[in-house]
C-alpha cells in the first residue's frame, strides 16, 4: 500500500471532533489494533475546513494515545499520510500520522510565557 503524503498547512483548521479512543482490530473479541512494536494505535477523528468549504470528518490512526487532545480543540497534525484501499466491493482512503498535539490556547501561551499557569 502506498502512502501519500498530506500537506496540512493547506486543510485549514483541524478540530478533535471525537477524541481518541483505541483502534479496534476484531469487533468480535475487541481486540485492539497494534504496531508492529505493540503500541497500541489509537484513531482521532478531526474535522478540516478549508476556506469558503464546507466540514469535513477524517478519522486519524496515530501509534501511542495522543495526550492533551480534547474534542472541540483545535489540534497540529504532524507527518500525516493518506492510504488508499480496497476489499472487495468496498474502497477508500484511511489517513495516519507520526503525531496529533494540541495547539496551545492564547491564554495557556500567554501564562506560560510569564511564568505562571492558569493566568493571574
Amino acid at each position: 500500500m502506498q502512502s501519500i503524503p498530506v500537506d496540512t498547512s493547506r486543510l485549514g483548521v483541524l478540530r478533535c471532533a471525537v477524541g481518541p479512543e483505541p483502534k479496534i482490530a476484531d469487533f468480535e473479541t475487541k481486540e485492539v489494533k497494534k504496531d508492529r512494536d505493540g503500541n497500541t494505535i489509537y484513531s482521532v477523528a478531526v474535522t478540516v475546513r478549508q476556506d469558503g468549504r464546507r466540514v469535513s470528518v477524517i478519522e486519524i490512526a496515530v501509534t501511542g494515545e495522543p495526550k492533551g487532545v480534547v474534542e472541540g480543540a483545535e489540534v497540529r497534525v504532524t507527518g500525516l499520510d493518506a492510504f488508499a484501499w480496497a476489499m472487495g466491493d468496498r474502497h477508500g482512503i484511511s489517513f495516519r500520522a507520526a503525531a496529533i498535539t494540541p495547539v496551545p490556547t492564547a491564554g495557556a501561551s500567554a501564562a506560560a510565557s510569564n511564568g505562571k499557569a492558569g493566568g493571574a
